[in-house]
């Protein structure tokens, strides 16, 4: 299976600090993530090496661990597999082939201009829907940070 580093960046003008609470603290995760699946969140400790289950309302999603944080500045998770109807499935076929990949979310702040750069690993299928909605939900980031 064909697997790519796809990168997405945004300029905000708030400060880092601002944009790390957006990105992790539980409600406005809710928010910006509605642009990947309306309803989603997340179920973690928020500590380095710890597990994190990204959900759906339905009970969907993938389960990852935080391989790296140093707050305000860079988050890494490598996600690790699936999960259907609130339950973590063992690898399969399918989940093999993007097990191991990793999202990493980085900071870095000029006066008063915070960039958020995601790079995530990408198997050749998902392109397209990571395609349409990382922007999207990058745009919320900055719209929530900016007050907008």
């Amino acid at each position: 299976m064909f697997m790519q580093t796809k990168k997405y960046s945004v300029l905000i003008n708030a400060s880092k600090e601002n944009v790390w609470k957006i990105l992790w603290n539980d409600d406005t995760y809710r928010q910006w993530t509605s642009a990947f699946s309306e309803g989603s969140y997340a179920e973690s400790d928020w500590q380095e090496g710890s597990k994190i289950r990204f959900l759906s309302r339905e009970g969907g999603g993938m389960y990852s661990t935080i391989a790296k944080l140093e707050p305000n500045r860079f988050m890494s998770f490598r996600h690790d597999g699936e999960i259907k109807n609130g339950i973590e499935e063992p690898l399969n076929d399918e989940s093999r082939k993007w097990a191991g990949t990793t999202e990493n979310y980085t900071l870095s702040q000029d006066g008063e201009v915070t960039e958020l750069v995601v790079e995530i690993g990408v198997t050749e299928p998902m392109e397209p829907y990571f395609e349409e909605h990382f922007p999207k939900a990058l745009a919320k980031v900055k719209e929530i940070a900016e007050g907008r």
